[in-house]
């Protein structure tokens, strides 16, 4: 447990001061607004999709720093996937966040380590939000 506690303060804190494709896309073809009422986080979400393929993906936010490093970690995961390839890799995540699955682990690497969150059911909304934003910007 320690060295998976060790990941997770690295791989988050990495993406807290080192947020990455933080800010708007000019580019974008559709954003979506989450809102975690119970921690005050509010983030956008922007992707640009193009033949059926979202090339990129940014956010901003003012929020928690679950929130920015889950945000940061989905822009990397999903440039370059289809919009169904994105909707999957969401589903994955966010399972993982109220279920162990280890198969997810293994094939999300060091994304993974968001599953964290299920040991802290109060953080799930805040690791979660800019994945439900996603799926919207996506609809």
């Amino acid at each position: 447990m320690a060295d998976l506690k060790k990941l997770y303060d690295d791989v988050i804190m990495d993406h807290i001061k080192n947020a990455r494709n933080y800010g708007e896309l000019p580019e974008a073809t559709a954003q979506a607004d989450g809102v975690n009422a119970l921690c005050g986080d509010n983030l956008t979400v922007y992707v640009k999709v193009e033949d059926d393929v979202v090339r990129s993906a940014g956010f901003k936010c003012e929020c928690c720093g679950i929130s920015m490093a889950s945000a940061s970690i989905m822009t990397e995961l999903v440039a370059g996937k289809t919009i169904d390839e994105a909707r999957h890799v969401a589903a994955d995540l966010l399972e993982s966040f109220s279920e162990e699955h280890p198969e997810h682990d293994a094939h999300y690497g060091r994304a993974a380590v968001l599953g964290i969150v299920r040991e802290f059911p109060s953080r799930r909304n805040c690791a979660s939000l800019a994945w439900v934003a996603l799926n919207a910007a996506l609809d």
